[in-house]
């Protein structure tokens, strides 16, 4: 009786050891869950070191919390030092992390140390002055190298650290480091961003077009997400040229050479979703007489555009959660794992954080794609730019029906700038291509006089149709007018030689390339 009495005491005692560490476990990963969240929303570099900070430190109890960024490329560091939730600056705390950051990075592992007075491997007395004891060194690793640590400091003897918290802290390192690394990367392209004229001269050729103050910002954050490897999420009305903006961001990337996948969930039956972006093999499903690769491993070494991802059913939001976290696919049928390494840029026409919620879209995955979101604005929020898009549509229509058209009347370009465009970039195309096709071939001006009947009764009824000054273009829309057909003829009378052309013009060709740019003139194609 007494032999079981001892047994049940212990395996009481061994239960409640087992369950205080689940609690403990289960606590640790609410608070990396939330990390996770909070930094998927934050794109600001200083604020994202403080909350991995006071996290760090509260999670594993720890006195202090510090962290050092190291730019791979220049090698300059940022330090933070948090201390009871508030920022210090102590150089000998600074002096800690430095000496403690270059072993990490000389042996290229984390460290633990119950005592860093006593610890052999930084020498006798090498901290004897500085009051700290127990400490915990993680790296972050970003593209496979270092770009800085996080370190753990506790000045009284008492509190020191386990196996089982340098384990935490490098998962919680793992969590941070992407978004650090990508951020890292968008400071330093907006520290030192590319001139205007050059960011829409590139993404011109993109076929991107406009000059507006609202358009130049989104090329800038084009360019940004362009040069870092970072999952982008784009949010605009449908119509906006969402999937252009993808191809841009992808042409202009390291990815370059690699495939660009565009897949709209919305046009895939919800049945057949699984199959076309994980893949099948042969004998799957009824009909599956081979196997295919899904769209996901396709777009390896490149991109996949994801559209309308809100269509994504909750069940295959959380398989493709596992993708983002595994960097893996299973395709259908089978129970064989492929890695695969394709860039993410995901885009909706609603906005994905109410959907979160609203608890139609899963807040983890949210956070997996939301690493870098950029809106692009409707065509009502940049209407500067409709007659350089009216322009470049009207180029690419006429030289594909082989018609003659190369400008609009004033009164039916202004028509078209203060028209509301609700379907935005893709109706206004849309009427171009609509104006192209019922234009004389021979006729060189597209007038109003050719709008259809449903279309005429609205342009009668617009301001630019009335008696008055609205009924007349701005002084700078016909200045505009009479310098693109200056330029055009310019450019025509030396067979579009840019070089001969600014010299007859009496500019420098750089010039001329803006110009042309900000009017929106592009060569006819051959006939």
């Amino acid at each position: 009786m007494r032999i079981f009495k001892k047994i049940t005491i212990a395996e009481t005692m061994l239960l409640n050891e087992n369950q205080d560490s689940f609690a403990r476990e289960n606590q640790r990963l609410s608070v990396l869950v939330e990390v996770a969240e909070i930094l998927g929303q934050e794109n600001d570099f200083h604020e994202i070191l403080r909350v991995v900070a006071n996290k760090a430190a509260s999670l594993l109890c720890a006195e202090m919390a510090l962290i050092m960024m190291i730019n791979p490329l220049t090698r300059q560091t940022v330090k933070t030092v948090i201390k009871a939730g508030q920022e210090v600056n102590n150089p000998d705390f600074h002096f800690v992390h430095t000496q403690v950051t270059g072993w990490v990075t000389k042996h290229q592992q984390a460290l633990l140390s119950p005592d860093l007075q006593q610890d052999k491997r930084f020498g006798a007395k090498f901290f004897a002055d500085i009051p700290v004891h127990a400490v915990l060194c993680v790296p972050f690793m970003g593209e496979g190298v270092i770009i800085g640590t996080l370190l753990l400091m506790n000045q009284e003897k008492s509190n020191t650290f386990s196996e089982d918290d340098l384990a935490c802290l490098k998962k919680l390192a793992a969590i941070a480091a992407p978004f650090l690394r990508n951020v890292q990367k968008l400071q330093a392209y907006f520290a030192a961003p590319m001139p205007e004229a050059s960011l829409l001269s590139k993404y011109a050729g993109a076929g991107l077009i406009g000059k507006s103050s609202t358009f130049i910002q989104l090329l800038a954050a084009i360019e940004a997400a362009a040069r870092c490897d970072v999952r982008v999420l784009l949010e605009g009305q449908s119509g906006t040229g969402k999937e252009l903006i993808a191809r841009a961001i992808h042409r202009f990337s390291n990815r370059t050479d690699g495939p660009f996948v565009a897949v709209d969930c919305g046009a895939i039956p919800a049945n057949l979703v699984e199959s076309e972006l994980f893949g099948h093999v042969k004998g799957a499903f009824t009909g599956a007489d081979r196997e295919r690769k899904g769209l996901i491993e396709q777009a390896a070494g490149g991109t996949l555009f994801i559209d309308e991802i809100e269509n994504l059913s909750s069940d295959m939001q959380s398989k493709f959660m596992r993708v983002l976290q595994e960097g893996e696919v299973r395709p259908v049928g089978s129970n064989v794992a492929r890695k695969v390494n394709a860039r993410i840029i995901s885009a909706s026409s609603m906005s994905v954080r109410d959907l979160v919620e609203k608890g139609k879209f899963r807040s983890d995955l949210f956070y997996r794609l939301h690493v870098y979101p950029i809106y692009v604005p409707a065509l009502a929020d940049r209407k500067e730019d409709i007659p350089l898009l009216a322009n470049h549509f009207l180029v690419k229509f006429a030289a594909e029906q082989k018609k003659h058209a190369a400008s609009f009347h004033a009164r039916l370009l202004d028509f078209m700038r203060q028209r509301s465009w609700l379907g935005n970039i893709r109706e206004l195309e849309n009427f171009i291509e609509r104006l192209v096709t019922l234009v004389p071939a021979d006729e060189q001006t597209v007038s109003h006089d050719i709008l259809p009947a449903d279309i005429q009764q609205e342009f009668r009824r617009s301001k630019t149709s009335g008696a008055g000054s609205s009924a007349n273009p701005s002084l700078n829309h016909r200045m505009q007018d009479f310098e693109r057909q200056i330029i055009q003829q310019t450019l025509a009378d030396h067979d579009w030689n840019q070089s001969k052309a600014a010299r007859a013009l009496k500019i420098s060709e750089q010039k001329l390339r803006y110009r042309m740019t900000k009017l929106g003139i592009a060569r006819p194609a051959a006939e």
